[in-house]
C-alpha cells in the first residue's frame, strides 16, 4: 500500500486523496477477512465432531493443539487398562499361592479376611435393588473373593469394632485401620509392599519376599501386601501405630489392559506420537503391563518415583527421552515428566483423574481428564473430557486435530493465493498507470463470494486417511 501511494503521488503526480483511496482498497485486497470467521468454524466443526467421539473439549483452541501433539502421557489405570480389578492369586507368608480359584487354607483365609478389615469398602445397592460393592476397584476385588469364599463382608463390622483409621495417600501408598480385640487392639495396615513399615533387616527373609513379589508383579499382578501386630494400649499420635508391624502375605490382582489399548498406541506410533505410562504401580508390574501394551519391547525404559527424585530437572530433561514408564510416582512428579518434554519442545498432552493431577493437567499443552472416573477439579483444569475414559479415544481426538490442522493451513494456503492475486491485479495497474481496475466495494465482494464461500467449504473438508500415518 505505501509502494502504491508513493508511485502514484510522486512519480505519476495523481491526486493524494486518490492515492489514499488507492492504498486502502490494496489494504483491502491483502486482508483475508474471513480468516478468523473460518477458523472458528474449522474448531467448532472439530469440536462437535470430537464430542460424537467421547471428546469434549473445553477450550477451542485445544482441538488444534492436540492435533500437534507429539507425546502423551497416560496414567494405566482406568485408561490403559479395563479397572475392573480381579484378584488371582494370595499367598500367606510361609505357604504356598494359591490361584483365586482353588481351596484356601486356614492361614491363606486368615490372611483374605484381615485384608477385608483393611478395606475402606461399603455394601450397597444399586438402582435395580441389587446388593453393589461399593469404594476402589481395588477393595471391591478383595471384597468379591472373600464374599465367594464365604466371608460375610457385610457382617464383620458387628464382629469387629472399628477404632481407628489412618486413610490412604497417593504419597504414603498405605492405609491403617485399628480393630479392639480381646486384650488390646488389631492393627492391620494394607499397601504396597516397599511402603509397609515392618522389619527388613533380615537379608533372607527379605529375599524370599522379593522373590515371591515380583513373580506376581511379573505377572502383571497388581500387589497388595498386608502387616499387622497387636498392642495392649493406643498411642496419643495414631500414626506411631504404623511400626514395628508383621508381615502377614500378599494378594495380587489382574487389571486387564482395554482390548483397543494396544492397537491405538501401535497407532500414535506410527503417527510419530510417542506414548508413555505414568502410574503409582511397582514398576515390575508396571513394566510387565507396558510390554504387554507395546510401550516398551523389552525392560528398557522404566524409571520410579524414587530414582526420578534424584535427577535434577536438568539431568530429567536430558533423560526423559529414554523412558517410556514412570513408576511409583507422586503427582509431583507428572508436573517435572511433563515440563522435561516441553523443555525438549514437544507438544505434550497428559491424562489425570484426582484433585492431586490438575497442577500436571494445568501444565501439559493439553490436559485430558477423565469423564468417568474423573474429579471435579481435575476435569475445571483440563481442556478436554474423555466421556468413555478411553487411551483409543485420546488418537482419534489427534486424528481430528490433526485434519483439523490440515485445513487450517489449506485455508491459509488458499486466502493467500486468492489475495496475492488481487494484490498483483492492483499493483500492475499502478505501476503502468492505469486507471484504478478494482475499487474497495468490488474487493470487498470478490473477498466474500471468491474467498469466503470456497473458504467455508474448506471448513469441512476431510484429510488424507494417511494423516495418521505421518510424524
Amino acid at each position: 500500500a505505501i509502494i502504491m501511494f508513493i508511485v502514484g503521488y510522486f512519480v505519476y503526480g495523481h491526486e493524494l486523496w486518490d492515492m489514499v483511496m488507492v492504498a486502502v482498497t490494496l489494504a483491502v485486497a491483502a486482508v483475508p477477512e474471513t480468516l478468523s470467521l473460518i477458523v472458528t468454524l474449522i474448531l467448532s466443526n472439530g469440536a462437535k465432531k470430537m464430542a460424537a467421539k467421547n471428546a469434549l473439549v473445553r477450550q477451542m483452541q485445544a482441538v488444534e493443539t492436540l492435533g500437534s501433539t507429539s507425546v502423551i502421557c497416560s496414567d494405566k489405570t482406568g485408561t490403559l487398562t479395563m479397572n475392573k480389578m480381579t484378584v488371582k492369586r494370595i499367598w500367606a507368608y510361609g505357604g504356598q499361592p494359591a490361584a483365586e480359584g482353588d481351596e484356601f487354607t486356614k492361614e491363606q483365609s486368615a490372611l483374605l479376611t484381615d485384608l477385608c478389615l483393611a478395606c475402606a469398602a461399603t455394601i450397597g445397592r444399586d438402582d435395580d435393588g441389587n446388593e453393589k460393592i461399593m469404594g476402589d476397584p481395588t477393595e471391591t476385588a478383595i471384597v468379591r473373593l472373600a464374599e465367594a469364599k464365604g466371608i460375610d463382608y457385610a457382617a464383620l463390622p458387628s464382629k469387629y469394632k472399628k477404632v481407628a483409621e489412618i486413610p490412604f495417600s497417593s504419597s504414603r501408598k498405605m492405609m491403617t485401620n485399628v480393630y479392639e480385640v480381646e486384650g488390646g487392639y488389631l492393627v492391620l495396615t494394607k499397601g504396597a509392599f516397599d511402603r509397609l513399615p515392618f522389619d527388613r533387616s533380615d537379608r533372607n527373609f527379605m529375599y524370599d519376599l522379593t522373590d515371591m513379589h515380583d513373580s506376581f508383579a511379573k505377572d502383571a499382578l497388581r500387589v497388595i501386601a498386608l502387616a499387622s501386630k497387636k498392642i495392649k494400649t493406643l498411642p496419643a499420635d495414631i500414626s506411631e501405630v504404623e511400626s514395628g508391624l508383621t508381615f502377614r502375605g500378599f494378594v495380587g490382582i489382574i487389571d486387564p489392559p482395554r482390548p483397543e489399548a494396544a492397537l491405538a498406541i501401535a497407532k500414535a506410533k506410527a503417527a510419530g506420537i510417542k506414548t508413555v505410562m505414568i502410574t503409582g504401580d511397582h514398576a515390575a508390574t508396571a513394566a510387565a503391563i507396558a510390554r504387554e501394551l507395546g510401550i516398551i519391547v523389552a525392560g528398557e525404559g522404566v524409571i520410579t518415583g524414587q530414582e526420578l527424585g534424584k535427577l535434577s530437572d536438568e539431568e530429567l530433561a536430558e533423560s526423559v527421552e529414554y523412558y517410556s514408564v514412570y513408576a511409583r510416582v507422586s503427582p509431583e512428579d507428572k508436573i517435572r515428566i511433563v515440563k522435561a518434554w516441553q523443555s525438549r519442545g514437544e507438544v505434550v498432552a497428559m491424562t489425570g483423574d484426582g484433585v492431586n493431577d490438575a497442577p500436571a493437567l494445568k501444565a501439559a499443552d493439553v490436559g485430558v481428564a477423565m469423564g468417568i472416573n474423573g474429579t471435579e477439579v481435575s476435569k475445571s483444569a483440563a481442556k478436554m473430557i474423555l466421556t468413555d475414559d478411553k487411551f483409543s479415544t485420546i488418537i482419534e481426538a489427534v486424528g481430528e486435530g490433526r485434519n483439523i490442522f490440515s485445513n487450517i493451513r489449506k485455508l491459509v494456503y488458499f486466502l493467500l493465493v486468492c489475495n496475492i492475486s488481487e494484490i498483483v491485479v492492483m499493483l500492475f495497474a499502478q505501476f503502468i498507470n492505469w486507471e484504478l481496475p478494482l475499487t474497495p466495494i468490488m474487493l470487498l465482494i470478490i473477498n466474500v463470494l471468491g474467498d469466503g464461500i470456497p473458504g467455508l467449504a474448506l471448513a469441512k473438508e476431510e484429510s488424507d486417511k494417511r494423516i495418521m500415518k505421518r510424524k
